[in-house]
């Protein structure tokens, strides 16, 4: 048994032990290095192993998202008939105009790939109003409309005007 730990850590060393450059061959770098030495070594290997697998699996995130953008853009660029009423339990519903908003702002948020929490810091508002302004659940006021069309890069005529397209697109 000792004698398998003993050809072990002299393969270790082998593989430890810092090879010569061919300026230094007589130096200090030539021996062997102590255990503790050993043992940062491994950890700095076992580290920059680490930091490789954590930066090949952000590249597979960022690739996946890439890839989901292409193809939200994809879905969004193709040619939509009349986007219909709602139906709920074979009645038409009208759609409100809170709800319509809410619609506009989300879309116009999630095609700029902005987030609630960017939006809502850059307009000055919670996350959670937001939100529930996006839902249709709150009515916003019309400083507070101007205030998220502004984050948005829009003007408020112009996001009205989108609002206005909607609605009509829903009632034809």
């Amino acid at each position: 048994m000792e004698a398998a730990m003993a050809v072990k850590e002299t393969i270790e060393t082998q593989k430890v032990v810092e090879t010569p450059s061919p300026a230094h061959s007589g130096s200090a770098r030539m021996r062997e290095l102590t255990p503790a030495q050993r043992r940062a070594v491994m950890f700095a290997q076992q580290q920059v192993l680490r930091a490789r697998a954590a930066k090949k699996a952000k590249d597979e995130r960022q690739a996946a998202l890439a890839r989901m953008w292409q193809e939200e853009d994809a879905e969004i660029s193709k040619p939509r008939s009349v986007v219909r009423k709602r139906e709920i339990m074979g009645d038409i519903k009208e759609v409100s105009l809170r709800e319509a908003i809410g619609h506009v702002l989300r879309d116009l948020r999630t095609r700029d790939r902005k987030t609630l929490r960017e939006v809502s810091e850059k307009a000055g508002v919670s996350l959670g109003y937001l939100s529930e302004v996006e839902r249709g659940q709150k009515e916003a006021s019309s400083e507070l409309l101007a205030s998220i069309s502004e984050s948005l890069g829009l003007s408020t005529s112009q996001m009205l005007r989108l609002v206005a397209d909607y609605l009509d697109s829903v009632e034809s």
